[in-house]
């Protein structure tokens, strides 16, 4: 069977509940090399397990509201974003609207697969009304730092992640639109 270029242009659609399985495991391969420094220890392991599977991706498609967008080529979904709207805010100044998940597989990073998801969530986040988006990521994430900055972002704040008893350092950024011009 031949396969398509890995990197060809992002094509984007709808997520659908059969993707439920494969957005699991790009979110266990995203979130594991985005968390783990040195060794997998029992409390990451069992988070990532626990909640990155396939009837919690399912249910958050089929969720009532919910905007999640995948990024695919032939062999399947290769990322995906996810909007969400009224979920507690980590600090002040935040929109009801948050980014709640936005995960590329590390071999089509830096391909323009992220960006097209990025720019679609934006639009769609504009077309429903919103003035601003804001999002969380960890804060040794220097790749995703720099690509959310150099999307116009800005720093606003820092929150922790928590497993158990242990905190990880987020930063929250957001985005804030221009102003409608005349219609």
């Amino acid at each position: 069977m031949q396969r398509s270029q890995p990197f060809s242009r992002a094509r984007l659609r709808p997520a659908r509940p059969e993707d439920a399985a494969s957005l699991a495991a790009i979110s266990i391969e995203v979130w594991l090399g985005t968390y783990i420094r040195h060794g997998v220890s029992t409390a990451f392991a069992d988070h990532a397990l626990s909640t990155f599977t396939a009837g919690n991706l399912r249910a958050m498609i089929e969720r009532p509201g919910a905007w999640v967008l995948v990024s695919e080529n032939d062999d399947g979904p290769d990322g995906f974003i996810r909007l969400t709207s009224g979920a507690p805010a980590p600090v002040p100044a935040c929109s009801e609207l948050e980014i709640a998940t936005f995960y590329v597989q590390p071999r089509h990073q830096g391909h323009g697969k992220g960006r097209a998801l990025l720019a679609a969530a934006l639009r769609h986040a504009r077309e429903t009304g919103h003035a601003s988006v804001w999002l969380t990521t960890n804060s040794e994430n220097a790749p995703a730092i720099g690509f959310y900055l150099s999307q116009g972002f800005e720093k606003i704040g820092t929150t922790h992640f928590r497993i158990g008893a242990e905190a990880y350092p987020n930063d929250v950024y957001r985005l804030l639109f221009p102003p409608a011009g005349p219609v």
